[in-house]
């Protein structure tokens, strides 16, 4: 699968370059639909194994809820990551850069029933020693 995903970078690349010189804006077109091919393919392998994560979560006693939330953490990370990166490239580096502070407050919002579940475990230990 990675040498997929590399073929498909390498051809974007290469195609972007070539239309680069005559037709900027179609470089542009060619540079966000391999992005988003390659964003696809990933999403594609990573659903594989989405499964497994509901397994730890089962064997370990952890809601399954949080898990879920811990997955869509590192995929709105990873997603920003992904964007802003190609925002920077296009020489939108302010515009990368809130993007990046935008995701950094998602992910916040979204760690609040964490941070939450481990305070009560917190306060739990604390009764058993207390």
């Amino acid at each position: 699968m990675i040498f997929q995903l590399v073929g498909i970078a390498f051809v974007t690349a290469v195609a972007a370059i070539l239309l680069k010189e005559t037709k900027p804006e179609l470089a542009f077109a060619v540079t966000v639909a391999g992005s988003i091919i390659l964003l696809l393919a990933a999403f594609e392998t990573f659903q594989g194994s989405i499964g497994i994560f509901q397994e730890i979560a089962n064997t370990t006693g952890i809601d399954s809820s949080l898990v879920k939330i811990l997955l869509k953490m590192v995929g709105i990370g990873y997603i920003v990551e992904f964007s802003a990166g190609i925002l920077s490239d296009f020489g939108q580096n302010s515009l990368a850069d809130k993007l990046v502070f935008a995701g950094k407050l998602v992910i916040l919002v979204l760690a609040v029933p964490i941070i939450e579940s481990v305070l009560k475990l917190i306060l739990r230990l604390l009764e058993l020693i207390g």
